[in-house]
């Protein structure tokens, strides 16, 4: 008999080898339409794979994660499938699921070239092939054999990723008259892609190197409903919308130059105003927690990111060390500031009575994004880190990581982020190479994550695999206005850095003993905080926030004077206003500062000048009144504290 045991730790027996769907039908006939894939033992399986072995399982649909990779993945195999039919000779790099649907590296035949035009007629194609229902079967093929195979196709790039696998772990899916080298996992058959939409064309470097050759990367996202990709669209044209790029141009927050360098943002006035008054609000919370502020350098000595293993991890992802004209003497623009932290931290020894110490820096880092990966805000080379850094005993490890928690909510609620998943990022435990430190310290702070998530009462999802070289983490995954999931929030907890940099702290036993040490970043990086944020308010952010809350309106430049004077009066009580003098018509002016999103515009004219009155419209709400200057900042500044109120007690 094989046992099979269910995410609720029931337990069904079978006499022979069964697979996902007929598990799925022994449950229900309707769980069995809705289901695509099954997770055994941790890996995701084909459906129709044959278990032949006790195991734990588990089903997954659509609404699942696994299910929507199955599902796009299928997909850009069909999608390869008639880009072949089109373009005979073709060669297929890889095809993978993203975030919103999959993409396929091709090469295509010498002196063929694939526009935005093409991409509608191999869309009807997909179609065509998916209603064929053909059955996508899985076969294990030999090194050699995979090897000859792809030899007589002339496919390079094939040859390439099977010269790099085992032999024995080599499998190939086939569908129809298309066969493609892939680890799977797959649906049982095309008929399931009820819905197509290739979305854009890229240029993309084989294996993202730039000395390899140039491919066209076709994106594209698929559904198994129609109704569902008409939805999908109609968010891809409010996510234009809101796009933080299209916003931050209008609402002159940031902007890059060619003159600067790609991927490095240029703060303008009124984004530099968001930036502080985010780091304000952070920093005052942060003081109610008991962290002091520090600052370090923005480069290092080489060896200090050794010492780290940051060099060994993500040295070909940084910029090239900086060499001085002392011989072997070499700086690195830093990619993380924990290094710099642990050097702050043996500058005096320590005592078990001084632990915990809680440094922050909001500390600018440097990675070398490849060029074709840089967006906006959200993918950049340079980018600052509301970074702060734990040294506490281990009796403190549980309640020091529950604080953070706290602290990662006080800001959700802050800002209004109220949709979010609590992810457990673990290591993988098929790849040790992957991380540093010896595997009892990862036993132990692994359920000290857990352990705390419990007593906060938090609903946690797990993911091997996800966690840090040197530490695993707690991820907060939020959900924007649009459903789109972004990871926004990060905990980690680290017992290698102590280690590799030997601190130490006397015990209460005079004894030395190292401390542990947490890594916590509730914005992650200001940069991509900000896109996201931009994105889910659409611009218009908290009044607490935004950059300029009020602006005045004079309807003729003969009010000017006194539109300056309503702005020192508001200025006094810490309103942020600019005063539009433009010689404008004053319905030209309201719509210019509510396409800005300044949440109060004050139109000042004759009666108001000799009242000493404002006329107030709220953004969105239209006509608020006339007010006395003095009950419009009253109106405000509670307005503003209503939105903050009891965060900081």
């Amino acid at each position: 008999m094989i046992q099979i045991t269910l995410p609720d730790n029931s337990v069904r027996s079978f006499d022979q080898p069964v697979n996902g769907y007929e598990i799925a039908k022994s449950l229900s006939n309707s769980l069995a339409k809705e289901v695509l894939s099954v997770t055994v033992n941790g890996e995701v399986w084909d459906l129709m794979r044959p278990i032949a072995a006790d195991a734990s399982i588990k089903l997954n649909t659509w609404e699942q994660r696994e299910g929507k990779e199955t599902f796009w993945h299928s997909s850009a195999h069909l999608l390869a499938e008639a880009v072949e039919l089109f373009y005979p000779g073709t060669k297929f790099g890889i095809g993978p699921t993203v975030d919103n649907g999959f993409y396929y590296d091709v090469d295509l035949p010498v002196g063929q070239v694939l526009t935005d035009k093409e991409l509608q007629k191999i869309e009807q194609k997909m179609l065509e092939l998916a209603r064929q229902k053909n059955d996508i079967i899985r076969s294990e093929i030999s090194k050699a054999d995979a090897l000859q195979m792809f030899a007589e196709k002339n496919d390079e790039l094939k040859l390439e990723l099977i010269s790099e696998l085992e032999d024995g772990t080599i499998t190939l899916y086939s569908q129809g008259n298309f066969t493609d080298l892939c680890r799977g996992p797959h649906l049982p058959n095309t008929e399931y892609i009820k819905a197509i939409k290739l979305t854009s064309i890229a240029g993309a470097y084989w294996r993202g190197n730039e000395k390899n050759k140039m491919l066209t990367r076709i994106y594209g996202i698929t559904f198994p409903k129609q109704k569902m990709l008409e939805d999908y669209l109609l968010m891809i044209e409010e996510a234009k919308r809101r796009d933080h790029r299209k916003i931050g141009k209008e609402m002159d927050l940031f902007a890059f130059s060619e003159a600067v360098g790609q991927g490095l943002p240029l703060w303008l006035p009124k984004g530099t105003q968001l930036r502080m008054q985010l780091q304000d609000f952070l920093q005052k919370v942060q003081k109610k927690y008991g962290y002091e502020q520090v600052m370090t350098p923005h480069i290092g000595d080489v060896k200090l990111y050794k010492t780290s293993g940051h060099y060994e991890k993500y040295g070909k992802d940084s910029f090239q060390p900086i060499s001085t004209p002392v011989e072997g003497e070499s700086y690195l623009l830093k990619p993380m500031n924990c290094p710099h932290h642990c050097e702050i931290y043996k500058v005096r020894p320590k005592s078990y009575k001084d632990l915990p110490i809680r440094m922050a820096e909001f500390g600018t880092v440097y990675r070398y994004e490849m060029s074709g990966e840089l967006h906006g805000l959200t993918r950049v080379r340079s980018f600052t880190q509301d970074d702060a850094h734990i040294f506490c005993r281990p009796d403190q490890l549980k309640e020091e990581f529950k604080k953070v928690i706290d602290i990662i909510f006080i800001i959700f609620k802050a800002l209004n982020f109220e949709n979010y998943t609590a992810q457990i990022s673990l290591r993988d435990p098929k790849k040790p190479e992957k991380y540093i430190g010896t595997p009892e310290n990862w036993d132990k702070a692994e359920q000290a994550i857990v352990e705390a998530c419990q007593e906060k009462g938090l609903n946690t999802v797990t993911e091997l695999g996800e966690a840090a070289f040197y530490g695993p983490k707690l991820d907060f995954m939020i959900k924007d206005a649009l459903g789109r999931n972004w990871q926004l929030g990060t905990i980690q907890v680290d017992y290698n850095l102590p280690e590799r940099f030997q601190l130490e702290y006397i015990g209460a036993d005079d004894q030395r003993h190292r401390p542990i040490m947490i890594h916590r970043a509730p914005f992650g990086s200001m940069e991509r905080f900000v896109a996201v944020l931009i994105e889910h308010t659409a611009g218009k952010f908290p009044l607490w926030l935004t950059p300029e809350q009020a602006v005045i309106l004079p309807i003729s430049e003969k009010y000017n004077d006194y539109a300056k004077k309503v702005s020192d009066l508001l200025n006094i009580s810490d309103i942020r206003t600019v005063v539009d003098e433009r010689n404008e018509k004053i319905g030209r002016k309201i719509r210019d500062n509510e396409l800005k999103r300044i949440p109060y515009l004050l139109i000042v004219g004759e009666n108001e000048a000799e009242t000493e009155t404002v006329s107030v419209r709220r953004q969105g709400e239209g006509d608020k009144g006339i007010m006395k200057i003095s009950e419009f900042a009253d109106l405000l500044v509670k307005e503003v504290r209503d939105q903050l109120s009891g965060l900081y007690n």
